[in-house]
Parts: C-alpha cells; structure tokens; sequence
C-alpha cells in the first residue's frame, strides 16, 4: 500500500470534515501549503478535480463524492482497527457529527444533550439540524436521525419509534372559534399550514379510520416552514395545527394543547438513526443511537400510547428522506 496516498487521502477528510483548508491544517499540524500540495497529489494520482475551491468555501465536485463514498469508510475502518489493537474499543471519545431531523432535535433531543456529554466526557458533538439527509458520507456524518421510511441502500439503519400525527388547538383558541366535532368540520376554522418543502405548496390533511384514508381541504391565513412557529402560533390560539405526538405530548398532558380527534389518527412516521456501512461501527455513534433509544423510550413512557418502539440495526438507508411538513 502507497503510504503516501493513505496520508493524502487523510488530508480530503480533514478537509471535508473542517470545511475549509485552514481547519484542516490545523487538525493535522500542518500548513496551509502543506494540505493544498496534498490534495494536488491525489488529484494527479486519481486524475480527476475533487475539490472545488473558492476564498469563502471548499466543496466536493461529483467525482469527489463518488471517490469519498468508496474511501471514507476505508478510513474509518482503519482507525476502528487501530483503536482495537489499542485495546480500547470501547473507549467513546472524541468527535461525533450528528444529522438531525429539526423536529426531532429542538423538541425531543436538545433537552437531553447535557446528559449525554456529561455521560461521555471525551466526546465532543457536532449537531447539525437539517430538513433532508443529503450525502451522509460525503459531507463527514458518523450519524444522521431522519423521520421517514427509507429505501434501500448501503446505509445501516435503527428504527427507534414510530410516532403518529395528532390535529391539535390551544384551549384559547376553542374558547373563541369552538371545538371542530369531525375533521370535516375543520373546513370553517382557521388551519395552520406547513409548507412542503418538495413541492413548495401546503401539506395536504389527511385522516385515517376504518382503514381508509379520508383527505380533508383545510385553509389558514398562516404558512410556515418549520415546527417551532407551528407550535407557538398554535399555543398562542392563532389556529389548528397537525404535529408529530412524540414533540407535543407534555403539552397535550398539562393541557396547553387539546387533541381534537382521538379517533382519527393522522399519518404515522417512523424515526431512524443510519449511519454508514462497515463491519465496525465506532464506539461513539453506538453510544449516541443508545442514548437516542434511551430519550425516546423515556418519551414513550410520559404518556405517548401510540408511539412504538422498534428493532435492532439492519442494511438499508437512502439517498434522501423527504421532508412533508414542519410538524
């Protein structure tokens, strides 16, 4: 093996996991010069620009993320084997870059994080809240949690929960407008509408019962993107809001939020931790998909009756999980 060609490859990952050259000088105690003669090297040896390079960013072209996606978990693979003949396999250490669902990450996940980093105090985590999943390998992800059911790739994948969409109002906002029998009664109230991020247009609301699927046109004066203004527009009795149960359950416990119809479930999401295929998962990310397990199974017990717990790693993943909605 082209020791030499290890190392260069080493410098892309610094590269692609500090963003910038500069970072990844710094992380390998080397100059700036020294990491722009490497990756020139490995751009001869391969024959092909990897990097496109500005003075504000540096970012992989297509051959490049082709070319990472073969090797990064090579290189991973290899530090796992060095950290087993150290004999410290189980050591959870040092820096865990994270892809979160932005739901699942301001309403379940951000208020456990302390735990998790006094549990492990070695580690250092990088959270990065983001609506789809994007290149995991390529962008340097150990982790990624995504809502959504995935297709099949090379991508390990951990259901942790499956959680149902519930249809709520604030107790100000009944007071004021009454309380909708039937969904299709919502017609004549005021809906919050969450705009898909694909299409650009209104999540449509659909109900199940009796196994059947039964859409209903809703309409609101208020259109937002993300599940944080969902929910405070909602508490504050601007109008009705479908969100996923497993971020609002304290609220429908203490009451700030009323259910409005128990008996027709919306649609349900499974939420799934993945990270990259290779015969040695890190110490680090198997901590953090089991403390996950651990916040959500705690979730669980607060009251969610219909969220349900799931199964143990399997090969499967995506490209990209789809993002229908805010909530």
């Amino acid at each position: 093996m082209d020791g030499r060609l290890v190392g260069n490859i080493g410098v892309l990952a610094a590269i692609i996991e500090g963003g910038s050259f500069a970072r990844a000088a710094d992380a390998l105690g080397l100059s700036p010069s020294g990491v722009s003669r490497a990756i020139a090297r490995l751009e001869a040896r391969v024959g092909v620009r990897l990097l496109d390079r500005t003075t504000r960013s540096v970012s992989l072209t297509d051959e490049g993320r082709r070319f990472y996606a073969e090797v990064g978990p090579l290189l991973i693979g290899i530090e796992d084997a060095v950290t087993v003949t150290a004999g410290a396999a189980s050591v959870v250490r040092g820096r865990l870059r994270v892809n979160v669902d932005a739901f699942f990450s301001r309403f379940m996940l951000a208020p456990h994080l302390g735990r998790f980093l006094e549990r492990y105090p070695e580690i250092s985590l990088d959270l990065v809240a983001r609506e789809q999943l994007g290149d995991l390998v390529a962008e340097g992800f150990d982790v990624a949690l995504r809502f959504g059911e995935p297709p099949a790739s090379s991508l390990v994948m951990r259901k942790l929960l499956e959680t149902r969409t519930v249809t709520v109002a604030a107790p100000a906002y009944i007071e004021k407008h009454g309380r909708p029998a039937t969904p299709a009664e919502l017609t004549g109230h005021a809906c919050i509408q969450v705009r898909n991020s694909q299409t650009g247009q209104p999540v449509e609301w659909e109900f199940r019962r009796g196994g059947k699927i039964v859409p209903v046109k809703t309409s609101g004066r208020l259109l937002v993107t993300e599940a944080g203004t969902l929910l405070g527009a909602c508490l504050a009795g601007v109008g009705i809001a479908r969100i996923k149960a497993i971020g609002v359950q304290q609220l429908l416990d203490q009451g700030r939020l009323i259910e409005l119809f128990p008996a027709w479930p919306g649609e349900t999401f499974p939420l799934y931790a993945l990270y990259p295929s290779r015969h040695l998962p890190a110490a680090k990310v198997k901590a953090f998909i089991d403390f996950v397990a651990e916040v959500v199974a705690g979730g669980r017990k607060s009251g969610e009756g219909r969220t349900r717990m799931a199964s143990p790693p399997s090969i499967a993943g995506m490209a990209s999980l789809p993002n229908r909605g805010a909530g």
